[in-house]
């Protein structure tokens, strides 16, 4: 059990000084004549304090329960050591000189080594001196082998001793002479968390008392003590404050649980070094250097390097970490491995003349250089990086002189420290959004080169991405352990501070580029940007927020309107205010540190906290969250276990991110026989010990591997093709591969010769390359769009518009004519009426050409093009089938397809060279076939109902179900702190995979958000920053629509969760929500409490919907009308035809206006039409024709959206449709035809857009207008 307890403030505390025995012999040696000029003394561990402070014993002799203590997690470290023992001195001041042996036991903590500390609280070493010394602090930096760290703070105070026979003796100075010297004693203080300044300010407190009385072990134990009893606070906006007297103390908490909590200023290096020395040093880290700090302050070199460390996050230094060596660990720096270390500044020439290839670092001159020379040979950061660095730098107001110096002086210490607190929290605040933008702008591009399905890292082909001058940074960084341990979590897709900020700040350049799949080639905009020679492009920008017009191809033009330069984060989106934090005090310390007063503090404790609950508004659930788990972490110390189990249960409701799952699962195997008796008693506990269970009997362990592409070396089979081809980044879609496949294995075995693949691989990225070396004229690219990119540039033809070299764009063929260079415009693909190749007769041979005829121009274009005739013919046919059936089905990515089909016949055709190599290539022209073998004419009123199409499953390897469609509106008025405003569409895909597309553009905003692992079944939008989604496995996840986060969950369902219904009215606004079993739950929205809960007998209850305060539930079997307290009013069943029939009704839709009820079966082609007042018959049925069945029902205006399946895909149809319903005449106006497998979902955006979301045959979704 105490395994799991998180630690408190205090992990141990250590005074460390002279022994007796050495300070008799410093008086021998004086009394020899000796000076103390170079007395070194060695300093031992002369006391060790660890919690708990309660002992067994002393609880049992009390009769009341021992505090549960943490005791059981530590190894016992006996140190054995014989000590002097002198009597107590007399009035006069003699003392006893007869002296008894005694053994001391001290238990340490496993991770804190006694050995090497005295030498660490002495770095300089522990000296004899004649004058006195003031006090000083330094810090200290403890790594296991498992990397985990401990951190301690350091103050040595200097102590008089005489020339004489008395010495330290029971906790007492004693003098019989006037003569002094002084030697020093180091009192330290150890922590799991980096409280540097708190800690510091804790020893600053009890040096306060230590001026005015001795050094004595029971006043160092209980101040140990007192810290021992500081809880944590938990990762979020909740710090904790105590008064130690004179000062108060305050903790910060964590930003979030994968980030140490930042107390220190971040901003003395800014202090100490030049923009272009903490890129340097920066560049060292990443690098994985050998790097040593060097100062004459030892108190600097920890701080310093810890925020270095705070500045390359969520990157993580894996390697040696030692920010403090003594003088006698020196030969540590002799190393072969990376590391990070600090020597005092006197050491700095031995240092680098002993070892070659060093970085040293010297924070008091503030310069970098190496142990070779006076530079450091190191490459620059990116230039685009570090020129927004450097700029974000000179932004940064670093002197809080200047920020006070119109205020008065205040008579207040504790008011003038929080001012100071303050202010050094909103400048740690911009430091770090500083150096994660940093960040953020040398690795944004790495996810594009991820395979996730495979784990693979491209990293060739993100290094040819690469700016020239870049390329020697990023050889370097992408071979490091960070760097590895950074693409685990980007594999993960682990939403982190990187991630936030990459996905808030992309241009719409780098959201388009995001919504495509095309391979790699350079737009005109960034040809432009390469050879221009001016810095500035100036671009049109036209972004709206609200619904987009969607007209033809807005997804591409929208590309043309921003200009990658805005890879740099905009300044309003940087300068977004830390979120404010919430101050709690804790109880003042009990006086003797006895159990009945510490249980007596702890139970102060939890009625505060108490307290505090009850003051905290609903809506603020991430506070009530913090106070939730700070009070069940002291229940658990007082071994009130169903308490802290209580405590911790509520984290699902208010911030299940901070749910400490090893903590209740011990507390759950804790639990005794009669606190299982009154688990029964209390549901909410018999849930969550049974989810703790669940989850212990399907825990995974989480692939965590990482590697990077290489070329096969066997024969692959098609499976293996498959992998091996994503993994290469060429292209995902597993239905393109194996066209590939059949094309490259055409006239042989059906497997794939490692050969051939390197061959095809080969010809696929020296093509990439050739097209990053085209280079157009100015004038050329006048003509051009700014996304528009040339995929491929034949040799130079003779044509009828003379000589030049034909290019293909996404959009185009032009000529580019030779001698100067000029632009021709063959044709638009869109404007293509025919493709053909004629032979023209030259002397005896008959010269292939190809034919292009243009509806726009009457001369038809001829380009003789010889061997590479067959070639064009075939790709310029392909990409005219894909522009037709893009246009036709309003899909964009018909036409990113149809140009990778291009591209790969290219390939195919490069890599074969042989006969059957035209034959093979046609294995991939699959819009041309479908155009000519299996024509698909789009029906008027699709054609003119439709506006676009957009694919969730863009990111993945086949396409996936659309079970669900949320449409959310978007914020006339937000802050940057709240992301942006746009309106959102939320898309459930399989295996809990929830889309995020923005409204405005349709680009894909987030592609993943986890919820669960099973199937979802409804999404309800609440308020601005909620999305509730119900879910198969039983739980209802809420997702934080700003964080982009589930941060809590609903379990009081047993069964699947199927839909959800929102009452809102002037007074209350509340929520109900329905499972599989019949459960119906009333949920308060402010609390999440619920508020009834009643049981429904049916078959599998599927849908409610509210009218006229009563509660619609859609069953199997029939429909039912609730009241309000649950009880059953009406029940409607299904019409005689269908019971028969092995049907069910799949939704229902109530018209309030005209107290209209619709009702649809999964197997029946009719809609049945009831009256709210009469649910005997259906006075009304309208049939649907070509209808196989209903999957979903939703009203728009005056009219009833009808989501079906189709005809079977066999029949070569369309399989999935939408009809029309108007409500007046009760008929069909539309039947709308855009997928090509049954049409699960449905939603509407604000009454002017319908959304169609469809199988896993299709996966796309459509976006129709309403009229």
């Amino acid at each position: 059990m105490a395994d799991h307890l998180p630690s408190g403030l205090l992990e141990a505390c250590v005074v460390v000084g002279a022994s007796e025995d050495k300070l008799k012999d410093v008086y021998q040696s004086l009394q020899q004549g000796n000076s103390t000029t170079d007395l070194i003394l060695d300093p031992e561990v002369l006391q060790v304090h660890v919690p708990p402070f309660v002992t067994k014993e002393n609880a049992d002799e009390s009769g009341v329960p021992r505090t549960l203590s943490r005791v059981q997690c530590r190894r016992s470290f006996i140190k054995k050591k014989e000590r002097l023992v002198v009597a107590p001195s007399g009035p006069g001041g003699a003392g006893s000189s007869e002296g008894a042996t005694v053994t001391e036991d001290v238990s340490v903590p496993k991770d804190i080594d006694l050995m090497a500390l005295p030498q660490l609280c002495f770095p300089g070493g522990l000296q004899v001196t004649n004058e006195p010394k003031e006090e000083r602090f330094h810090f200290l930096v403890f790594t296991d082998v498992f990397g985990n760290q401990t951190h301690g703070v350091v103050v040595q105070c200097c102590r008089p001793f005489q020339e004489g026979s008395v010495f330290y003796q029971n906790g007492h100075w004693s003098s019989t002479r006037t003569t002094k010297l002084y030697t020093a004693f180091a009192i330290c203080v150890i922590s799991k968390h980096p409280y540097y300044n708190a800690l510091k300010d804790c020893l600053s407190c009890l040096l306060v008392q230590l001026r005015t009385c001795r050094l004595s072990e029971e006043r160092v134990k209980e101040f140990a003590a007192k810290l021992s009893l500081v809880p944590i606070p938990p990762p979020g906006q909740l710090h904790v404050v105590f008064n130690l007297r004179p000062l108060m103390i305050v903790l910060p908490s964590r930003e979030d649980k994968e980030h140490p909590a930042v107390d220190l200023d971040l901003h003395l290096p800014f202090l100490c070094f030049r923009s272009k020395q903490i890129l340097q040093i920066i560049t060292g880290i990443l690098m994985e250097q050998r790097v040593v700090f060097f100062s004459a302050d030892w108190s600097r070199l920890t701080l310093v390097a810890e925020c270095f460390m705070f500045y390359i996050h969520p990157l993580h230094w894996q390697h040696p970490y030692v920010p403090i060596l003594s003088a006698q660990m020196l030969d540590f720096v002799m190393a072969p491995t990376a590391f990070l270390m600090g020597c005092h500044l006197n050491h700095f020439e031995e240092v680098a003349a002993e070892t070659d290839d060093l970085i040293l670092i010297n924070i008091d001159d503030g310069t970098v250089s190496s142990s070779c020379s006076e530079t450091v040979d190191l490459p620059d950061v990116p230039f685009i990086s570090a020129e927004c660095f450097t700029k974000r730098r000179k932004g940064l107001q670093l002197q809080h002189d200047l920020e006070v110096c119109h205020q008065g002086a205040g008579s207040d210490v504790n008011e003038m420290r929080m001012l100071r607190r303050q202010w050094q929290h909103n400048l740690n605040w911009e430091i770090q959004n500083v150096t994660l933008e940093l960040i953020v702008n040398m690795f944004r591009d790495v996810s594009g080169h991820l395979n996730y399905e495979h784990r693979v890292f491209n990293s060739e082909e993100f290094l040819k991405t690469r700016e020239q001058a870049d390329l020697p940074f990023y050889r370097k960084v992408l071979e490091t352990h960070i760097f590895h341990s950074f693409l685990k979590d980007r594999l993960n897709r682990k939403m982190d501070a990187f991630t936030r900020m990459e996905v808030n700040t992309r241009s719409e350049t780098q959201k388009m580029k995001a919504m495509t799949d095309n391979p790699r080639r350079p737009t005109m905009q960034e040809m432009a940007r390469k050879y221009s020679s001016n810095p500035e492009i100036r671009l049109n920008k036209r972004l709206g927020m609200s619904l987009p017009n969607l007209g033809e191809e807005r997804h591409l033009n929208l590309l043309r309107q921003t200009s990658l330069k805005k890879t740099i984060i905009s300044e309003s989106a940087f300068k977004i205010p830390p979120k404010p934090v919430k101050i709690f005090k804790l109880p003042e310390f009990p006086p003797p540190m006895v159990h009945h007063h510490v249980q007596k503090y702890y139970g102060e404790l939890i009625i505060l906290l108490g307290k505090a609950i009850s003051c905290v508004p609903p809506e603020n659930s991430t506070l009530l969250a913090r106070y939730f788990y700070l009070r069940g972490f002291m229940n658990t110390l007082c071994s009130k276990r169903l308490d802290a189990l209580s405590d911790f249960q509520k984290l699902y409701k208010t911030d299940i991110e901070i749910f400490p799952t090893d903590l209740v699962k011990a507390l759950v195997d804790s639990l005794q026989k009669d606190e299982f008796s009154q688990v029964d008693r209390r549901p909410e506990l018999k849930r969550l010990i049974f989810k703790v269970k669940d989850n212990e009997m399907v825990l995974v362990q989480a692939d965590d591997h990482v590697k990077k592409f290489q070329l096969p070396k066997t024969h692959m089979l098609q499976e293996d093709f498959v992998k091996r081809i994503q993994e290469s980044g060429i292209v995902k879609d597993v239905a393109t591969i194996h066209r590939l496949f059949e094309a490259l294995t055409v006239g042989q075995q059906k497997q794939i010769d490692p050969e051939v693949f390197r061959v095809f691989y080969t010809f696929w990225k020296e093509t990439e390359v050739e097209a990053q070396d085209v280079h157009l004229p100015a004038e050329v690219m006048e003509h051009l769009d700014n996304n528009e990119c040339v995929y491929k540039l034949s040799c130079s033809v003779k044509t009828n518009q003379g000589v030049g070299k034909i290019a293909m764009t996404q959009k185009r063929l032009f000529l580019l004519t030779d001698g100067r260079p000029g632009f021709i415009e063959i044709t638009k693909f869109r404007d293509i009426k025919e493709v053909k190749i004629s032979f023209a007769p030259f002397l005896l041979l008959r010269i292939p050409s190809l034919k292009i005829k243009c509806s726009l121009r009457k001369e038809v274009f001829e380009a003789n093009l010889k061997s590479a005739c067959d070639l064009w013919n075939l790709m310029v046919r392909e990409m005219w089938a894909g522009r037709t059936m893009a246009d036709d089905h309003k899909d964009p990515q018909y036409m990113q397809q149809a140009l990778t089909n291009v591209l790969l016949m290219d390939a195919v055709v490069g890599c074969l060279q042989t006969q059957k190599a035209i034959f093979a290539a046609s294995k991939l022209a699959y819009f041309d076939r479908v155009k000519h073998e299996v024509p698909v004419v789009v029906p008027k009123t699709t054609l003119e109902t439709l506006k676009h199409k957009i694919n969730p499953s863009l990111d993945l390897p086949a396409p996936q179900t659309v079970h669900v469609l949320l449409y959310t509106p978007g914020q006339l008025s937000y802050s940057e702190a709240d992301g942006d405003g746009n309106p959102k569409l939320w898309c459930a895909l399989s295996g809990g995979r929830v889309v995020v597309f923005d409204a405005a553009s349709w680009s894909m905003q987030q592609n993943c958000v986890q919820v669960g692992s099973s199937q979802l079944n409804c999404m309800l939008g609440l308020d601005q920053d909620q999305v509730w989604i119900g879910s198969q496995d039983s739980i209802i996840y809420i997702i934080d629509t700003r964080s982009m986060s589930c941060n809590k969950q609903l379990t009081e369902h047993r069964h699947e969760v199927m839909d959800f219904a929102l009452e809102e009215s002037d007074k209350m606004r509340q929520t109900y929500s329905c499972s599989a079993d019949g459960t119906v739950i009333l949920w308060d929205l402010s609390t999440l409490k619920v508020k009834k809960q009643f049981q429904l007998t049916c078959d599998r209850l599927m849908s409610i919907q509210l009218f006229n305060g009563t509660l619609w539930c859609c069953a199997r079997d029939g429909i039912v009308e609730l009241r309000k307290n649950g009880t059953p009013h009406r029940k409607m069943t299904l019409p005689e035809d269908l019971r028969s029939m092995p049907t069910e009704l799949s939704s229902l839709v109530l018209f309030l206006e005209r107290g209209q009820l619709w009702t649809s079966c999964s197997d029946s082609d009719e809609l049945c039409l009831w009256h709210c007042r009469d649910l005997t018959k259906p006075f009304l049925r309208v049939r649907l024709q070509n209808c196989t069945g209903v999957n979903c029902m939703i009203k728009v205006k005056n009219q009833i959206w009808v989501g079906c399946s189709g005809p079977s895909p066999d029949q070569c149809r369309m399989s999935g449709k939408i009809y029309i319903v108007d409500t007046e005449s009760h008929s069909v106006e539309k039947e709308l035809m855009a997928h090509t497998d049954s049409v699960q979902a449905l939603c509407s955006a604000e009454g002017r857009y319908v959304l169609s979301g469809s199988a896993c045959q299709d996966g796309k979704i459509a976006i129709w207008k309403v009229e």
